[in-house]
């Protein structure tokens, strides 16, 4: 992309100020589903965007990753106009069953608790399913230049512009811009460089992922079952397939890892129950540790942190990727509202409009699943009693359950125009 220029006539009387010049007006640093999301949300924007991705193929590729895809992350998509190229090789999901252990009350959440007519509660897709669209989608849209491999060397922030050289091979560029968004996951070098701070833990528990091929249909129906060990979900995929997220502590899930497939089916089949008949392991497991993260500040002049570059959650509900769309759709929305009136889009009066909407937002859905593990990872008799009781209630008063629902499908807190459309 041509690099705009300004010139002045150095034989005029009248010195115009002279004007910052910019390669581009926005940066995206990170080229997974988020940061992707992002330049595909920009792409009517008018913005000139530069998108940088390190990897040519990404660690959740590589591990087979799949996400619980929620009602509200849909509706963005379909907002940007990718949604049918997604749903062809993703699973739907009608209906969730959530339950404690052996306790036999079951609370069933279904289409009709909200709408008739929704077909849907949720999705589940592999990380291929919905990078590659992107992908695909990004590298079509005229304002967007994406460069991969290509990793950024350093930052450098001004009052009007950030300068920033970004290795490509052997060679370095130096480019300018007005704004640098951080999508470059939880370890994000550009939040450690830029000195924002961090606050969480890492959980006592690990997770084991895996892929399995039940006997019997799964039926579109997700399940969340909690034992004092931590969560235990199952989430449908095409082929009547299954993804396994199974919590543990940290040194029974190793141990569970290091089983072979037998034995580690047998243990599986425990948690599972014989709902789907005889399971069949497919590919590999992997094991990776939990934990809690909020960083203190979502933005500074000429930043803004999306997705686990700002935040991480417990993987129970299936919120973590839902809410760096969220993330994404909402720094969108702020940007290009403050483009078209002609504001600079770096400016931190600006970014403060979405810091405001989604680090609170944000921090309910944390602390949130943070209860959550905690309130059902126990076997203390009064909370026993307490988390029962909320079963109880839940399929007994249509108002809570409702409320609950919408909360774990992201119906709940401000919509994105995108998911207006």
């Amino acid at each position: 992309m041509a690099l705009t220029q300004f010139n002045q006539t150095t034989s005029s009387p009248y010195l115009l100020p002279e004007l910052p010049r910019y390669d581009y007006d926005l940066v995206i640093v990170g080229g997974g589903i988020v940061g992707l999301t992002l330049a595909a949300a920009l792409k009517d924007s008018g913005l000139n965007i530069l998108l940088i991705e390190a990897k040519v193929t990404s660690m959740g590729v590589s591990k087979g990753q799949a996400y619980a895809v929620h009602m509200l992350s849909a509706l963005i998509y379909q907002g940007i106009g990718i949604w049918d190229k997604m749903l062809p090789k993703i699973a739907k999901y009608r209906q969730v069953r959530l339950s404690d252990a052996e306790y036999p009350q079951v609370v069933e959440f279904e289409t009709q608790d909200i709408s008739q007519d929704i077909p849907e509660l949720g999705y589940v897709a592999e990380h291929q399913a919905l990078l590659e669209p992107l992908q695909e989608f990004v590298q079509n849209c005229q304002n967007v230049t994406y460069l991969c491999p290509a990793e950024v060397v350093n930052t450098k922030y001004q009052q009007n512009e950030v300068v920033i050289n970004i290795k490509i091979g052997e060679r370095v560029k130096l480019v300018k811009s007005k704004l640098v968004v951080a999508a470059d996951g939880s370890r994000s070098p550009i939040r450690q460089a830029a000195g924002i701070k961090t606050h969480g833990w890492k959980y006592w528990q690990s997770c084991i992922v895996a892929f399995v091929k039940p006997e019997k249909p799964h039926n579109d129906t997700a399940y969340e079952r909690f034992w004092p060990s931590g969560p235990f979900a199952i989430l449908p995929l095409p082929g009547n397939r299954c993804r396994i997220v199974w919590t543990a502590p940290h040194a029974e899930a190793q141990a569970l890892c290091a089983l072979d497939d037998e034995q580690f089916l047998k243990e599986l089949s425990r948690r599972f129950g014989d709902q789907m008949g005889k399971l069949e392991l497919l590919g590999d497991r992997f094991v990776f540790q939990v934990q809690l993260m909020q960083s203190d500040r979502y933005v500074l002049p000429r930043l803004a942190l999306v997705g686990d570059a700002a935040h991480n959650c417990h993987p129970v509900g299936g919120q973590g990727l839902n809410l760096g769309i969220r993330d994404v759709a909402a720094l969108a929305q702020v940007i290009q509202k403050a483009h078209q009136a002609g504001e600079d889009i770096g400016n931190l009066k600006v970014l403060k409009r979405y810091e405001g909407w989604r680090q609170k937002e944000n921090l309910a859905i944390l602390g949130f699943t943070d209860l959550l593990d905690r309130m059902f990872s126990n076997q203390f008799q009064p909370v026993v009693f307490l988390r029962r009781l909320g079963l109880w209630l839940m399929q007994r008063v249509p108002m809570l359950k409702v409320f609950m629902l919408k909360l774990m499908i992201g119906l709940k807190g401000k919509t994105p125009e995108l998911a207006r459309r």
